[in-house]
């Protein structure tokens, strides 16, 4: 397993211990992207589902801070904010973070390192998405 170095502000977290719970607690249309999503990301990446920090969460790994501090943590997460949803793609490889790679294959969303943040599912490219996910959970 590859030790990742990320710096995200996490958001949209719940008081829930499975997925399930986390999306039966949405309210729609939110539901239904987060729900699809889920979906998308077991299929595209064969990752486990569990919560982490209260957010919907995929394929365990081991974070390690510049200052030397570790945690467990996860390689694909989801949060569903008031206006938009994130989706943490907590990876790097040799070319650098993955989400950042996608900013032109995804140009209705906003892209930071690790954070894609989008409105609605149906706003993004479903061939870019899968093709981010598979790198990240690969990484």
């Amino acid at each position: 397993m590859r030790t990742v170095l990320v710096s995200c502000a996490m958001k949209g977290q719940l008081k829930v211990s499975t997925p399930a719970q986390y999306i039966a607690k949405l309210k729609e249309p939110r539901k239904s992207d987060i729900a699809a999503l889920d979906q998308l990301i077991r299929k595209a990446t064969k990752l486990d589902p569990f919560i982490q920090a209260g957010m919907l969460a995929y394929g365990h790994c081991r974070l390690k801070y510049a200052g030397g501090r570790e945690a467990d943590w996860f390689r694909i997460g989801v949060a569903s904010n008031a206006s938009y949803i994130s989706l943490y793609v907590s990876a790097t490889d040799s070319k650098g973070p993955v989400a950042d790679r996608y900013k032109e294959a995804l140009p209705k969303a906003n892209i930071g390192k690790c954070c894609v943040r989008f409105k609605r599912l149906s706003d993004l490219d479903p061939a870019a998405l899968k093709k981010m996910l598979s790198e990240g959970a690969k990484a």
